[in-house]
């Protein structure tokens, strides 16, 4: 993984991971979510900023936040042996630099991000990368150190079993990122994971990406709200559940539509990568438990045709994403702690 800055903190382990305190942070369109990992791995400070748009805002904001969550932390910015950074757009991981970052206001330049923070940090080592990918090396890290599934059931602690997953973005779009064997998956052009544009109907509606039918014009934020328009000002996710639960049989079909094209992805994703875990995340997902069991309906309820489906256990893989603390950001610090 490239990384930019040469303060270390110290000799790395074995494990190539650095003996130090990490922070990383989520940067979105309107706020930096921040996390501070202690040399154990634990989350001992979060933060969170509004966003500044612009190359200089971010550099600044970036900048301010790693600080205030060290500072939350009780511990010195000299003990920080490294920042990861998670963010839309373009980024090339080995330079550390991010483009069409449009909602941040990065257009087609490229921003060397990871330089420019750490100079403004002393020289502390920083990586970038992209905000799906810390989302899926954070749920992962964050289920195998709480011995817990996402959905607060009991499980075995310390189990390896939470390294090998899929994060499942229910966002605007459609995503995942891959975590296979402990390792972050990027695919040889940085695409792997982008389920969301696998055509399932060529007769299907037209995708921006130029294609016919692509999954997630079933399975997003974007494609709820297309069925189900907010009517109350509340979420369109919230709306459609809130009707489908007080019997809307138009709800319901359309709740359960969503939910069969999800489950859709889930299997698109254990069939192709054989994950142990598919992770529920992105806006959608706030929905909690109830989203989660309309899935894991659906993939029984499709599991009924196929004994080969069936074995798979399909149902039994999904979880919801850890809302305790700021997945990505912790995502980020870890990538942070890796050489």
């Amino acid at each position: 993984m490239g990384k930019v800055g040469k303060r270390q903190g110290g000799a790395r382990s074995g494990t190539g991971r650095a003996p130090g305190y990490t922070v990383g942070l989520d940067i979105g369109g309107t706020k930096i979510l921040g996390a501070l990992l202690d040399p154990a791995g634990e989350v001992v400070a979060t933060v969170r900023r509004s966003t500044v748009h612009g190359a200089d805002g971010l550099v600044d904001g970036a900048a301010r936040a790693v600080r205030d969550v060290v500072e939350s932390g009780g511990v010195e910015l000299a003990a920080v042996v490294g920042v990861g950074l998670g963010i839309p757009g373009i980024v090339d991981h080995v330079s550390g630099t991010v483009k069409h970052a449009v909602n941040l206001g990065v257009h087609d330049d490229e921003l060397p991000l990871a330089e420019l923070l750490s100079a403004e940090l002393g020289g502390v080592a920083v990586v970038v990368e992209n905000d799906l990918n810390v989302a899926a090396v954070g749920a992962a890290h964050v289920l195998e150190r709480s011995g817990s599934t996402a959905d607060g059931q009991g499980g075995a602690g310390g189990s390896a079993e939470h390294e090998d997953l899929a994060f499942l973005a229910l966002g605007t779009g459609l995503a995942s990122g891959l975590v296979l064997d402990g390792k972050l998956r990027r695919g040889a052009s940085g695409a792997a994971g982008e389920i969301g544009h696998i055509p399932v109907d060529p007769l299907g509606p037209e995708c921006p990406c130029g294609q016919r039918g692509c999954l997630e014009r079933y399975a997003s934020g974007k494609a709820l709200e297309a069925a189900w328009p907010s009517r109350h000002g509340k979420p369109a996710p919230v709306e459609l559940f809130e009707a489908a639960r007080a019997g809307d049989e138009e709800a319901i079909a359309v709740k359960d539509r969503f939910a069969a094209a999800t489950a859709s992805a889930v299997r698109l994703l254990v069939l192709t990568a054989d994950v142990r875990h598919v992770v529920l995340g992105g806006g959608v997902a706030l929905l909690g438990t109830e989203l989660l069991d309309a899935v894991q309906d659906a993939l029984r309820e499709q599991a009924k045709v196929s004994s080969f489906l069936g074995s798979l256990k399909l149902a039994e893989r999904v979880r919801l994403a850890p809302t305790h603390v700021p997945v990505a950001a912790v995502g980020a610090a870890v990538l942070g702690r890796r050489s």
